[in-house]
């Protein structure tokens, strides 16, 4: 591993390569904009990865002739690429994004990545974020990290020997953090519906954000849980730490927490900071709808930008317009729905923000459909829990209505009845 500067590093990109950046929290924004800053010279640059936090430059538009976004999950800071023509997105699991490298079904040429600084046995840690990066870097001509003192020591897939590196910038500086939101009555609602339908003894999977900090928030009293999820946020920290989770009774990776990436406040990223109760592997193992389903009672929590009344759940797009991704919504409703005694779980306010209608009779023209209506189980708003398992169109017409908001509940059901006559 040799220390160089950020912008001797951006030397080593050539015109016409793929670079894989490693994902959230993790994102080496000093390699990216060092490498952003060499526009004029490159040519055909192509940025794959999937979300990232902090500025994106080379997402700029007016560097089109010079740099590509490959988005394999969309985050805000390069959303604007698919309307703009200088973006794309790859529509792909979470779980087959390591597999995407490995089968060479997708060259890479450069990873940039963030760790820990080595220890006195030459490892560093890839922190708070695998995901896919270990794949990508099987494959890659050139690795470059930032070493960064702040980056937390975990465990797993994430340790990595510096003589893997072949140049590495040191430059410190805390990794992005996000706020902790305060929960809504809303939100506190549908906490309580979906609290209600975890039992003690569970494996928890969720995502970030007010509704799954809205659930965590109500199981207090709950025994020994367990946590295999995708990723994870502040809301674990408390009932870790009263012993509430203690993954004593997971089949896999007993008595230790697994994700793939997590994201949250300095306060998670002490928490975590070697700390062996967790364990971070690979999005090709902890997304396994194999692995997942070993795990007792797995409840899976995602949510959705709206859901049919068959239930059809669109989590990707706005209508035809890109919003996020698949990510690992399907491994982990799938995983879960195979799980002894599991379950899978949508849970969302009924409206937007702006008051428009998330409960619907047909999904938006263009919509994806992320999780099919063969899958779904339980979709959850605050208005209530629809049990759809089994359930004919028209059982699950009646219940999906009864969980929308009240104003809409009658012209769903018009327009829905109509359309079929």
């Amino acid at each position: 591993m040799k220390y160089i500067s950020a912008q001797e590093a951006a030397k080593e990109v050539k015109s016409g390569d793929r670079i894989y950046v490693h994902a959230a929290a993790a994102t080496p924004n000093v390699l990216t904009k060092a490498i952003s800053d060499r526009a004029e010279e490159l040519r055909g640059v192509e940025f794959c990865h999937m979300h990232t936090e902090g500025d994106a430059p080379y997402a700029n538009p007016a560097l089109a002739d010079s740099f590509h976004v490959n988005s394999f999950f969309i985050g805000k800071n390069v959303r604007h690429t698919l309307a703009a023509g200088n973006g794309s997105y790859t529509p792909i699991f979470l779980s087959e994004i390591p597999r995407l490298f490995r089968k060479g079904a997708l060259k890479v040429d450069v990873v940039l990545i963030q760790v820990s600084p080595p220890d006195e046995h030459g490892f560093c840690s890839l922190g708070v974020s695998v995901e896919a990066v270990v794949a990508a870097m099987e494959q890659a001509r050139v690795i470059i990290a930032q070493i960064n003192s702040f980056m937390p020591r975990t465990f797993g897939d994430s340790i990595i020997h510096q003589s893997k590196i072949n140049f590495a910038v040191e430059h410190n500086v805390p990794i992005y953090a996000s706020k902790v939101l305060p929960i809504s009555d809303k939100e506190a609602v549908i906490g309580q519906y979906v609290a209600s339908l975890i039992e003690d003894e569970s494996t928890l999977q969720m995502g970030i954000g007010s509704i799954p900090n809205a659930v965590l928030a109500q199981l207090q009293h709950h025994k020994n849980l367990g946590l295999h999820t995708e990723m994870f946020s502040d809301g674990v920290i408390d009932l870790i730490q009263s012993g509430v989770i203690d993954c004593t009774k997971k089949k896999i990776a007993k008595g230790r927490a697994m994700a793939t990436f997590l994201l949250g406040s300095e306060r998670l990223y002490q928490f975590v900071d070697n700390n062996p109760f967790f364990l971070l592997k690979e999005s090709s193992y902890v997304n396994d709808t194999a692995v997942i389903r070993q795990n007792p009672k797995v409840v899976a929590i995602n949510s959705a930008l709206e859901v049919d009344v068959t239930g059809q759940v669109c989590a990707d797009s706005l209508g035809a317009k890109m919003y996020s991704g698949v990510g690992g919504q399907m491994d982990f409703v799938r995983g879960a729905s195979l799980s002894s005694g599991g379950k899978a779980i949508i849970a969302l306010a009924s409206t937007s923000n702006q008051g428009h209608n998330r409960i619907v009779p047909f999904l938006k023209q263009g919509a994806g459909v992320v999780t099919t209506r063969a899958h779904i189980q339980y979709v959850v708003t605050e208005f209530g829990i629809a049990d759809l398992y089994g359930k004919t169109l028209k059982q699950r017409v009646e219940a999906m209505a009864n969980i929308a908001h009240p104003d809409f509940r009658e012209a769903i059901l018009k327009e829905y009845t109509d359309s079929i006559k």
